[in-house]
């Protein structure tokens, strides 16, 4: 039985995800879903058992380099290539959220270091607001636009409303200029003291204002337009 379709449908890992929840898969059932087929004689959830015996554990699995994943019996190029992305996409995650939990702004530099990865590839502007609690650590983020930066599409309401959903202390406005030019434009300043005349008004100060270049930023408090 080497084909996941020759399995019984409550034992094929996809089936039992979307039905019960990933939480009820085997360490062994969630690579599989990653590799996809197993080898002649072997299911897939075999092959990715056998790896995971092989290096102990799945934590000491998520370790291994390309040219070691392609070392096991079934797993090429495409197979472990795969794998890495979710190995290194679980890592990415898990930093994230331990800084979100431990991280205390205490600059623009702090918030600027945290998001540049997050908007390296993008193409397009986008426009977030960060939320901050009473110890100035970020609690959430959130997407308000994406696309040209107008009046038009940032609305006040929309600013805070997620504020107030969060139980914000302050906020911070965030956006990214696919150019390269960290300057702020007319409309940039513009929106953004509407911004913080709204946060006077509903009790959340608008912490700062951050544009991304690249790998370099533009506070609006350093530069005092706020």
């Amino acid at each position: 039985m080497n084909k996941i379709k020759d399995l019984p449908a409550d034992d094929r890992p996809r089936e039992k995800l979307v039905l019960r929840g990933p939480q009820s898969l085997t360490d062994a059932e969630l690579v599989a879903i990653l590799l996809r087929t197993g080898t002649k004689g072997k299911s897939v959830v075999f092959v990715a058992q056998e790896m995971i015996t092989k290096e102990g554990n799945l934590a000491r699995l998520a370790t291994r380099s390309l040219s070691d994943l392609r070392k096991n019996a079934g797993v090429g190029k495409d197979k472990a290539a795969t794998l890495l992305a979710a190995f290194e996409m679980s890592r990415r995650i898990l930093s994230q959220e331990k800084w979100l939990s431990n991280k205390r702004v205490t600059s623009p530099e702090d918030v600027a270091n945290f998001f540049i990865p997050l908007f390296r590839d993008e193409v397009k502007e986008r426009f977030m607001v960060v939320c901050l609690n009473s110890a100035n650590k970020i609690i959430a983020y959130d997407t308000i636009s994406v696309g040209n930066l107008n009046s038009s599409v940032v609305h006040p309401r929309e600013i805070f409303k997620t504020a107030l959903e969060q139980n914000a202390a302050s906020i911070i406005l965030l956006h990214n200029h696919p150019s390269g030019n960290p300057d702020p434009s007319n409309e940039d300043i513009a929106i953004t003291k509407k911004l913080v005349e709204s946060g006077k008004i509903m009790d959340i100060p608008v912490y700062d204002h951050i544009i991304l270049a690249g790998n370099n930023y533009t506070s609006f408090v350093e530069k005092r337009l706020i």
